[in-house]
């Protein structure tokens, strides 16, 4: 058996610096753990202030005499704040009424196959353009009465970039959406019936 010198024997027992290496092995996940719940916090107060502004945009949009743009820019003066590298989509779309929301033209004639829009049926033109549309939403405000979809979307890099390293994307998104009808300031057109 080899003996060690007294001096190995000595530095072998040492436990003086045993609270600096276990706290090391404390402070990486410790660490992790609060820059996720800062990234996770910094995320939810975009998710609100975004709701927050699309809501106060389209309660200005619904009484008229707004234009298009003065929304957008509403929109993205109050979003650009939180990071000059986001990306804004906004979307508007009108329609008729609440039921054809996202939906297509109505079919009021339906010849076989039944279901589907072929030559010979019958719709409700809510997009007044003469052909039957997949989505029945004008772009833009609408007009009087009408029922407008604000969809407002978000792409912003993250506050605390550990997203590779978690296994995540460097990129968050963020998207609010409401839809509100217009106040009654003038006549709503009524869709006219078109056949093929």
């Amino acid at each position: 058996m080899i003996r060690l010198p007294a001096t190995m024997r000595r530095l072998g027992r040492d436990q003086s610096g045993m609270n600096i290496v276990e706290f090391a092995f404390v402070l990486a996940p410790l660490v992790t753990v609060l820059l996720v719940i800062i990234d996770f916090g910094y995320r939810m107060y975009l998710e609100v202030v975004v709701e927050g502004t699309l809501n106060k945009a389209a309660r200005q949009a619904t009484v008229g005499g707004v234009v298009t743009t003065d929304i957008d820019a509403y929109v993205r003066n109050q979003l650009v704040a939180f990071s000059k590298n986001a990306v804004i989509t906004i979307e508007k779309q009108s329609y008729y009424q609440f039921s054809g929301v996202g939906k297509p033209e109505k079919i009021l004639t339906d010849t076989a196959p039944v279901g589907t829009f072929n030559a010979g049926d019958c719709f409700e033109d809510s997009k007044p353009n003469g052909t039957y549309d997949a989505n029945q939403g004008t772009p833009g405000l609408g007009g009087s009465d009408d029922i407008v979809y604000y969809n407002v979307k978000v792409e912003f890099p993250r506050l605390v970039p550990l997203g590779k390293f978690l296994g995540f994307s460097n990129k968050e998104v963020v998207e609010a959406k409401t839809v509100l009808r217009n106040q009654p300031y003038g006549a709503q057109g009524t869709p006219a019936k078109v056949c093929t």
